[in-house]
């Protein structure tokens, strides 16, 4: 079994084998890049092209990896106490199974996203170091062993926001998602736009480039936020001409906050675009 691409997701050569060396290792593949560059769509594109249902953990600054296994709600219990519930009888009635205590007891293998680590606390990625290299944890309430029935195919994304430990890396497959050259984009774009004219994304794609490339933006564009922009241009119906000068100077393209998301980056741009008119 392996992942050769998806009809809805361009995914490079290397990619592609990153996905296999982690099945084939038996180990997560842990994404890194940009955000906007696909690690999310990944997991759900591999996971639908292998058949495999997705589980999905996505993770917050306030994410504990308690919460990944299993959850024992006392406070319930406590008040079904009080109200003579026969419900109390049972303990696991008030066990809330984490994303990783569903993922061991499939029936079938899964596909299991840990979607942007980086965002919890440092300590988030040692808490779950056991149960991700032996696929087992201990339920205390229950004195049960949970042991994994198929080794979920397991997919960690991270911004880069903060640094992961060694112990946790050296148990993942590690890829990370470069910025999608000309060529590639503009396959990503016929998956989403099969049908939009040649010149408008040529010119579409040379200002996409421009922006992205201005020295000093805190925030460059991203492939999703050039979906984005594509979509507005095709429905407000933006003419060719209003993406191109004729004398290929600097000019501000329309519905530019698509593509810039803050003061920073869209009052640099137009002090360029100044600069570039005063020279003419």
């Amino acid at each position: 079994m392996k992942f050769q691409g998806s009809q809805n997701y361009v995914a490079t050569q290397d990619l592609m084998l990153a996905v296999n060396a982690a099945m084939t290792l038996k180990r997560p593949l842990l994404v890194k890049g940009e955000p906007g560059t696909g690690k999310t769509m990944l997991a759900e594109e591999v996971s639908q092209a292998l058949g495999m249902p997705l589980l999905q953990w996505h993770i917050k600054s306030t994410t504990k990896a308690q919460q990944g296994l299993y959850e024992y709600d006392a406070v319930s219990r406590l008040r079904d106490s009080q109200l003579g519930d026969e419900r109390v009888k049972d303990i696991n009635n008030y066990i809330v199974k984490g994303v990783l205590w569903q993922a061991f007891t499939a029936e079938q293998p899964v596909a299991l996203l840990i979607d942007e680590i980086d965002k919890a606390d440092i300590e988030f990625p040692n808490d779950l170091l056991r149960e991700i290299d032996r696929m087992e944890f201990y339920c205390y309430e229950t004195r049960e062993m949970i042991r994994a029935k198929n080794r979920p195919l397991v997919f960690i994304t991270s911004n880069n926001e903060k640094e992961l430990p060694d112990a946790f890396l050296r148990r993942c497959f590690f890829h990370y998602i470069k910025f999608p050259d000309a060529d590639t984009m503009k396959k990503i774009v016929d998956v989403h736009f099969p049908t939009l004219k040649a010149d408008l994304l040529t010119a579409a794609m040379k200002t996409f480039y421009d922006v992205r490339n201005l020295p000093g933006l805190k925030k460059k564009p991203s492939t999703s936020e050039l979906l984005d922009w594509l979509k507005l241009l095709v429905a407000e119906d933006i003419p060719l001409e209003a993406l191109q000068s004729a004398d290929s100077k600097v000019s501000v393209p329309p519905l530019v906050g698509a593509l810039l998301k803050n003061e920073q980056d869209v009052t640099l741009f137009e002090k360029l675009v100044f600069m570039n008119q005063r020279n003419r």
